[in-house]
C-alpha cells in the first residue's frame, strides 16, 4: 500500500502549454527579433563604451521606471483575468482586462511624454549611437505593445460576449502568453538602456 502511494506521488503530472501553436510561433519570432536587436546593442556597446556609459544619464529614469511598473502590472492583471475565467467569473475577468488596457495605454502616454522630454533636451536618434539603439529598441517594443492592445481588445469583446468558458479559453491564454513575452522583453530593455553604465 505504501509502495503504491509513493509511486503515484512520483508519477509525472500531465500539463499543457497555454495558448496555441500560432501564438508561440509569434512569440518565437518576437524573441528572435529582439535577440538580434540585443546583439546589435552589445556590439555597439563594445565599440562605443563611453557613449553607452553616458547615454543612460541623459534619459528619464522616472519614465523608464514608470513604464516598467505599468508592464509588470499589466502582466499581473492579465494573469488574474485568466484565473477569473478559469473560475467561471467572466465579469471579473473583464474587469482585469480593462486594467490591462489602462496599463497598456499608460505605457503609450508615458512614452509620448518621454520622447517629448528627450527632444526638448536635444536627445534624438541622431544624437549618437546609444540613442540610435535606444530609439530602435523602444520603438520596436512599442509596436509589439500596440499589437498586444489590438489582441487585448479582441479578447475583451470575446469575454464580454461569453465566448470563453473555464473549459475553453485558449484565446485568452494566447493573449496572456504574448503579453508576458512582451513584458519580459521590456524587463531586458529597461536595465540595458536606463540603468547599465
Amino acid at each position: 500500500m505504501l509502495l503504491t502511494a509513493t509511486r503515484s506521488e512520483q508519477d509525472p503530472i500531465e500539463g499543457r502549454i497555454p495558448g496555441n501553436k500560432g501564438i508561440w510561433a509569434g512569440i518565437l519570432s518576437e524573441m528572435t527579433e529582439f535577440a538580434l536587436l540585443f546583439g546589435v546593442y552589445f556590439i555597439a556597446r563594445a565599440h562605443f563604451p563611453a557613449a553607452f556609459r553616458e547615454g543612460p544619464l541623459q534619459l528619464s529614469l522616472f519614465a523608464g521606471t514608470f513604464n516598467t511598473v505599468l508592464m509588470i502590472s499589466g502582466s499581473y492583471f492579465v494573469a488574474n483575468a485568466v484565473i477569473s475565467i478559469r473560475e467561471n467569473r467572466p465579469e471579473v475577468s473583464l474587469r482585469w482586462l480593462v486594467l490591462v488596457l489602462l496599463a497598456a495605454c499608460g505605457y503609450f502616454v508615458t512614452k509620448y511624454f518621454e520622447f517629448r522630454w528627450n527632444v526638448s533636451h536635444g536627445v534624438t536618434g541622431r544624437t549618437g549611437i546609444f540613442f540610435t539603439v535606444y530609439y530602435y529598441l523602444t520603438f520596436t517594443h512599442m509596436v509589439h505593445v500596440g499589437w498586444g492592445i489590438m489582441g487585448l481588445l479582441w479578447v475583451m469583446v470575446r469575454t464580454k460576449t461569453g465566448a470563453y468558458t473555464p473549459q475553453d479559453h485558449e484565446g485568452m491564454e494566447a493573449f496572456a502568453s504574448y503579453w508576458h513575452a512582451t513584458d519580459l522583453v521590456w524587463l531586458i530593455i529597461f536595465p540595458l538602456l536606463y540603468l547599465l553604465r
